[in-house]
């Protein structure tokens, strides 16, 4: 009988040490997926009006204002998430090295601030889309030199914004896969489709050529799959101390 009690003690506290050691893992497993909601994919459809081209986004953005709004407000909470994510992250990744940790966190909140810029210009829009719609005029030449300043304005704000959001994806999954924290072939997946993203989209933008969207396909399924992968076994090679 007390060969049988220490048993099942043993076995009680291995469970609970498993859970513990598990329990960073889902949590950056349901912040990856809020985040990816917040920032990375409901914003980007609520905001569609807005990239019509310019000037057509005059009428556009102001028969949708609500739900570009929305759009801009759903993305304060996923920069928000961004952060939190850098925070969260950092506590796992200082036990394997300090200077991945803070540069995971430098990396999440330069991309926290450009989204923030982003959404400014988003604002601009909104703003000259409502004058346009209060004068109810056509679209002369000052509302065509003005609406497509701040059309590639917001243009140029979403490139760095991407390229911010590539930086800390791809520095994410590097620790992830550099630590053994995650399955080998899902850390390389996940640093395929970052690099296939930035190829595709961003470095295209940026050198002012049309975006390859089909490129950044992949990565979505892949971040997903890397979440839902974290809730679910959370982070391999990974232990927590014990107390006292």
């Amino acid at each position: 009988m007390q060969l049988f009690n220490v048993g099942t003690m043993g076995a009680q506290t291995h469970s609970s040490s498993s859970g513990a050691a598990n329990l960073p893992g889902r949590k950056l497993g349901i912040i990856l997926i809020l985040q990816l909601l917040t920032a990375l994919t409901l914003p980007f459809i609520l905001a569609k009006p807005i990239t019509v081209g310019a000037p057509a986004y005059l009428t556009a953005v102001a028969a949708h204002t609500w739900q570009v709004r929305a759009a801009v407000l759903l993305s304060f909470v996923g920069s928000a998430l961004t952060v939190y994510l850098g925070i969260t992250a950092f506590q796992v990744f200082w036990l394997h090295s300090k200077q991945v940790a803070v540069l995971f966190i430098v990396t999440c909140t330069i991309s926290c601030t450009l989204d923030i810029v982003h959404a400014g210009t988003i604002l601009s829009m909104l703003a000259i889309s409502k004058s346009f719609a209060v004068s109810g005029g056509p679209i002369n030449d000052l509302y065509q030199v003005v609406a497509e300043a701040i059309f590639y304005a917001r243009r140029s704000a979403h490139a760095t914004q991407l390229l911010a959001i590539g930086g800390w994806m791809f520095v994410f999954y590097i620790a992830l896969l550099r630590f053994k924290l995650i399955p080998i072939a899902l850390g390389g997946l996940g640093i395929l489709g970052v690099s296939l993203q930035f190829i595709g989209v961003t470095m295209m933008m940026l050198l002012g050529y049309r975006a390859i969207g089909e490129m950044a396909m992949p990565l979505l399924p892949i971040h997903l799959s890397t979440a839902v992968w974290l809730i679910a076994k959370g982070l391999k090679n990974q232990t927590v101390e014990s107390p006292g």
